[in-house]
């Protein structure tokens, strides 16, 4: 994570005409610890430089470090918040009735970003035949479920990795921030998908209420994340990818109390001294649910498709 940063555009459009600063870069390499880049982690409120797009909205960091060392950064994240990822499956679940009833089969689902697998339970529960995981980090692979950890493939999202129009349904969490290319996985995702297949996405967004409110100290400025969504980002970056039926929506977030108060702009011993007080009491593990400015997007697949040239004339 030392060598030189790489200057990029916006990865949604392309643009680099008339950009502003969103938040100047604020980092410092040597405090970061073994959780810097695992989910759902004590914010340090560290980033790259964030750039506002004046085309279409997207924050994104420039310049940033290469594909390679931030995989490594992945590979070696530890892992402590299986609890969380639970209720995070539970809330992305109950989005799946919104799309099954529109896709051409349940052939075959592909979560990218899988963490311990923890969604993946939820897809095999809605009836998908086969269900698949990617994941670049070792060890919630190895905190997974036994009867989970072997439909999960450890490593980056590689397309090759799987047959084209052998996907009904592409799903990605909280990890479309992570991305180099967030718009790759979009190309991706239409060659994998049947006609009429879907992807399913969890983001944050910038734009909502509480973190306009928190500004800085919002725990999404974080240097993990190379990109951060709006709702018009979102809806553009799948259009110019060839997606059609494009709908986002803000959804209701459910988390323990404990996970709630580790997001808090609060100073790091506060919040865990208050934190080991709420479970010693009993209230720490209490769900409490939150709209906390996070956004879900799905789309389809055209049922008889142009090829993805026509299709994605921007990519």
């Amino acid at each position: 994570m030392n060598e030189p940063l790489t200057h990029r555009c916006c990865p949604v459009c392309q643009s680099e005409e008339q950009t502003s600063i969103f938040a100047e870069a604020n980092y410092d390499l040597s405090q970061l610890d073994e959780y810097a880049f695992a989910s759902r982690k004590l914010p340090e409120y560290m980033r790259y430089r964030l750039i506002r797009c004046p085309v279409c909205e997207l924050v994104y960091a420039s310049p940033v470090p290469a594909a390679q060392s931030l995989a490594t950064a992945y590979e070696e994240a530890s892992f402590d918040s299986a609890e969380e990822a639970a209720y995070a499956a539970r809330t992305y679940g109950r989005l799946l009735p919104r799309i099954l009833d529109r896709l051409p089969n349940r052939d075959a689902a592909l979560d990218v970003g899988t963490g311990d697998g923890a969604f993946l339970a939820e897809l095999a529960a809605c009836g998908f035949r086969r269900v698949m995981g990617v994941e670049p980090s070792s060890a919630p692979i190895a905190a997974a479920k036994p009867g989970i950890r072997d439909w999960i493939r450890h490593g980056v999202f590689r397309e090759g990795d799987f047959a084209p129009e052998s996907l009904s349904l592409l799903t990605c969490f909280q990890t479309i921030e992570h991305l180099p290319d967030p718009a790759a996985l979009c190309r991706s995702g239409l060659r994998l998908l049947q006609p009429g297949g879907a992807v399913l996405f969890v983001g944050h967004n910038y734009q909502a209420m509480i973190n306009r409110l928190l500004g800085l100290r919002s725990p999404i400025l974080d240097i993990e994340h190379l990109q951060i969504f709006a709702p018009a980002a979102m809806k553009e970056m799948l259009a110019r990818c060839g997606f059609v039926g494009i709908e986002v929506r803000s959804i209701v977030n459910r988390y323990p109390l404990h996970y709630w108060l580790k997001l808090a702009p609060l100073p790091r011993r506060v919040k865990m001294t208050m934190t080991d007080g709420l479970k010693r009491i009993g209230l720490g593990h209490l769900p409490i649910a939150i709209p906390a400015g996070n956004i879900a997007a799905w789309a389809f697949k055209p049922a008889a498709h142009p090829s993805l040239e026509q299709a994605s004339p921007h990519a």
